[in-house]
């Protein structure tokens, strides 16, 4: 019974945008079984609405229930069981903390924290907000806003969290103007003493929506580390930005 189960989804993954309707033989052929088998297996696909015949041509398609299911499918998607696998590949690699930031209203807040097993951590809690212009997770987002925007969070209210934190005019704009150019942001112990983070902008559509970076104590992320993080953080982006344009996912709070 499960082999005949086996060989229903079969038949069902051969139909394809490429190849959208099969005629029973024709679909025998391809898959070098018994046409007398494929027929009984497309007639219960079709009883059931898993494919449909035309009653002129004899031709199957794809019927309204695998439609149904895709619906269900669609409906039940969320960003966590779409992501978070890829941020956590990006943790284990690195070995360091992960965090997903996305821009709401003028500020950066972390949707998501992935962080590693055993080991000293930087911890950021989910929901948490932040200004900008402060650390690597922000610059990257900030970087990429209209010039009017960079312009009325430079020239506003700079608080100076640390004694690292990047409160000079000057040296903000050359700092934006430089991560645009890399492509990625840096920053040491700007929010919290003693770590390091470094982060790539999360654009879409030319958009940017927020961004995702590496971070740890700075005694672990040395040069080494930082050369092995950064491709991985492109190859991570890369991954998160199709599956956001593939299910047209909103990231929000």
């Amino acid at each position: 019974m499960l082999k005949t189960v086996n060989l229903a989804l079969e038949v069902l993954r051969m139909f394809s945008k490429s190849k959208p309707v099969w005629g029973g033989r024709e679909l025998a052929h391809e898959m070098e079984l018994n046409h007398t088998n494929i027929y009984r297996i497309l007639e219960t696909l079709e009883r059931n609405g898993f494919v449909s015949k035309d009653p002129i041509t004899k031709q199957y398609s794809l019927g309204s229930v695998v439609w149904e299911l895709g619906t269900v499918f669609y409906e039940g998607l969320n960003i966590s069981t779409l992501i978070n696998p890829i941020l956590e590949k990006l943790s284990e690699k690195t070995g360091e903390s992960v965090f997903l930031t996305v821009l709401d209203k003028g500020e950066a807040v972390t949707l998501m924290v992935i962080e590693p097993k055993n080991k000293v951590k930087f911890s950021v809690s989910a929901g948490s907000r932040a200004p900008l212009y402060v650390g690597a997770s922000y610059r990257s987002i900030l970087a990429y806003m209209s010039e009017e925007t960079r312009e009325k969070v430079i020239t506003g209210e700079l608080v100076k969290y640390t004694g690292k934190t990047m409160t000079d005019s000057t040296d903000l704009r050359n700092e934006l103007s430089l991560i645009r150019k890399n492509g990625w942001a840096e920053s040491q112990g700007e929010y919290t003493p003693d770590v390091v983070a470094l982060a790539v902008p999360l654009l879409v559509d030319n958009t940017i929506i927020g961004s995702i970076t590496v971070a740890g104590p700075s005694y672990r992320i040395e040069e080494e580390q930082k050369n092995i993080a950064l491709p991985l953080l492109h190859e991570t982006r890369d991954e998160v930005v199709e599956v956001i344009t593939r299910y047209k996912l909103k990231l929000n709070t």
